[in-house]
């Protein structure tokens, strides 16, 4: 298991505005999840719809009130981002499980 660095950097400039929250959903910019998950930008809606990339929408408590931790998962992938409601990224992860399968627990919220 290889876990990026996006975790360590602090989000750039260009990840501001790239979620916007509005009606109780979230519109995510196609190049922020593809640089996660290693596909190219234009390649994230098709996948999505083919199921080939899934997603889970957490809403955070206590400490983490106020911020929502959105997960996509593709192939050996999993991509974090943190979020506030204004869609500004607070936090970024990604890990590649090489040549094993996403594990099970790690598709359920709150892993």
């Amino acid at each position: 298991m290889i876990e990026s660095p996006h975790e360590t950097k602090p989000p750039r400039p260009s990840d501001r505005g790239a979620i916007e929250f509005d009606d109780n959903t979230f519109l995510v910019d196609a190049a922020l999840i593809g640089e996660l998950l290693h596909v190219p930008a234009s390649r994230v809606p098709v996948l999505m719809r083919e199921g080939k990339i899934t997603s889970a929408c957490e809403r955070g408590v206590d400490d983490h009130e106020g911020e929502f931790r959105l997960t996509f998962f593709h192939r050996n992938r999993r991509a974090r981002l943190v979020t506030d409601p204004s869609g500004r990224v607070l936090r970024k992860s990604a890990i590649d499980f090489g040549d094993r399968p996403i594990p099970d627990s790690l598709y359920q919220t709150g892993a």
